[in-house]
């Protein structure tokens, strides 16, 4: 006689199977049974205090550690919280995938409770959006979701689950698990054109390799080192929807409008690039793209209208690997360059290290981020996130990148509190920063209540100007100073709310007052906020003298 398993059963072992450690999810009617069987597993679940919170928290998981982070929510209206988070995922090329409760199959076009059309909702922010029909291929579906949404370009990808595939009981000798192969390969890049690449490089006079967000992590941005020694081309990760006007990267505006060829490994010509158009860039410049998708090298061709050089379809870090390898043995290229485009890159104003704010009783973002510097660098595990618009934009410029996160190219803010607790469970020692402003601490401020049920200490470096700056700030430059209205907030006491909610607050009005909140909150063990009150300034702007 065989043992039947429920499907929630199938599902909850078929994620251990698939190395799965822990699940970020809110409870809701049609995944109680999910609960239930998580109970047969070693799975942790993450409970959070909003769906798109989970989804944030996979995203991170997925990041950082280059598995598969599982975010699980209820149907319906649960689902479709979850949804808009995807498309930061989506935008950070994040593997994570979100299994979404669903109304039984019987339901369906009858007026079900929490009917919609899931899989359609999400499809346009994912990789893959569909709907499981069978009780038995449960497994499967969820090891092609984990598949999918590590192979080629990473993202994320849902899987809806009817609430009655859920409860049938399927025999053992019909259930059909997932597939535990690795994600897929991708293509690899030929060593013709490899070489092919390496010739327009070393020919070029001030070429550039522009990376996409996938490269982001520890392993890649180590990876795009390697990348830019061998080649002595300045390569970074347009990773920002500011794109190359990210203040991550200095002066990387003036270095586009000299270049004459642009490299994308992984990286989409799109708004981020300014397409290699318009006055920043020479009317001359050539591109190669090298990119898992075809759509996107056959959108660079497009856009370039003759100036393409070279497309390839190949996987990214298999492309950046055999061009290391092969860089080896061709004649290096002149280190002049690279030097001037590195200094232009990583140099910051001298000015900076003495600018103060004029403001009573606030800080000037510089000032903050002089005195976090050193915290931030006390550990090379540190997990850096910056989230948000002008306050970030300084810590972005003026803090270290090795391990960080930020909103990404999808450009919506609100994340980094998940951010930060995904963070802690994925690094259990070192200090966990998150720099954030006072409109985006709103979307997720209850997430304080799960880092402190759940023991996750962070610190969050939060500036308060009470103001949706970034907005305010596009007022002022559009449309006069006079027009400048309803992004007003108020200069909240945030630090009492997370200490209400059990977790440490410290109020900062005075630089003097910064480094002693910094030590209080890192060593209170528990999820702190730094309520900082900052001047509202722009985003940083950096150009060679």
């Amino acid at each position: 006689m065989t043992e039947a398993l429920r499907g929630a059963d199938i599902v909850a072992r078929s994620l251990e199977r698939l190395g799965c450690e822990r699940i970020f999810t809110l409870s809701g009617n049609h995944i109680m049974s999910l609960f239930d069987a998580a109970l047969e597993t070693r799975l942790d679940l993450v409970h959070v205090r909003h769906e798109a919170a989970a989804v944030h928290m996979a995203d991170a998981w997925g990041r950082l550690t280059g598995q598969a982070g599982v975010a699980m929510v209820t149907g319906g209206p649960g689902h479709a919280n979850a949804v808009g988070a995807l498309y930061t995922a989506l935008g950070a090329e994040s593997p994570m995938v979100l299994l979404s409760g669903h109304a039984a199959r019987w339901e369906l076009g009858r007026g079900g409770f929490q009917e919609i059309r899931q899989a359609d909702m999400a499809a346009p922010v994912s990789k893959a959006s569909w709907t499981a029909t069978s009780a038995a291929t449960l497994g499967r579906e969820v090891g092609e979701a984990m598949r999918i949404a590590t192979s080629g370009r990473p993202g994320p990808v849902h899987l809806s689950l009817p609430s009655d595939l859920l409860e049938e009981r399927v025999g053992s000798n019909a259930i059909v698990w997932p597939d535990a192969r690795a994600a897929w390969p991708g293509p690899a890049l030929a060593g013709a054109v490899a070489d092919a690449v390496l010739a327009s490089i070393a020919a070029a006079a001030r070429p550039i390799i522009l990376a996409g967000p996938q490269l982001s992590n520890v392993s890649g941005r180590a990876l795009l080192s390697r990348l830019e020694a061998a080649t002595r081309a300045p390569a970074v990760i347009i990773e920002s929807p500011r794109g190359i006007a990210d203040a991550t990267l200095g002066a990387l505006a003036d270095l586009t409008r000299r270049a004459d060829l642009i490299v994308l490994i992984g990286k989409a010509l799109d708004f981020t690039t300014r397409w290699a158009a318009g006055p920043g860039f020479d009317p001359a410049v050539r591109v190669i793209s090298i990119d898992p998708e075809a759509a996107l090298v056959e959108r660079a061709g497009r856009e370039m209208n003759g100036r393409l050089v070279l497309g390839s379809l190949a996987d990214v870090r298999h492309a950046a690997e055999t061009l290391i390898a092969r860089a080896a043995t061709t004649q290096a290229r002149d280190g002049k360059w690279l030097g001037e485009a590195r200094a232009a890159l990583d140099e910051r104003p001298a000015a900076w290290a003495q600018i103060a704010s004029q403001t009573p009783n606030r800080l000037h973002p510089a000032e903050v981020f002089r005195v976090l510097r050193p915290y931030v660098e006390s550990d090379p595990e540190t997990v850096l996130i910056c989230d948000g618009g002008e306050f970030a934009q300084w810590g972005q410029s003026m803090l270290p990148v090795r391990r960080r996160m930020i909103n990404g190219v999808a450009g919506s803010i609100g994340g980094s509190l998940s951010f930060a607790l995904a963070a802690r469970l994925a690094e259990p020692k070192a200090p966990v920063f998150a720099v954030l402003g006072d409109g985006t601490i709103g979307f997720h401020l209850s997430e304080f209540e799960t880092a402190v049920r759940r023991k996750l200490p962070f610190v969050a470096v939060l500036g308060n100007d009470a103001l949706w700056n970034a907005e305010s700030q596009i007022q002022l430059r559009e449309y006069g100073r006079e027009r400048m209205h309803g992004c007003e907030l108020l200069p909240a006491r945030y630090d009492l709310v997370v200490a209400a909610l059990g977790g440490h607050g410290e109020f900062v009005e005075k630089p003097a007052d910064l480094p002693g909140a910094i030590e209080r909150s890192l060593e209170s063990g528990r999820p702190a906020c730094i309520n900082i009150m900052t001047e509202s300034i722009a985003a940083p702007v950096i150009r060679l003298g």
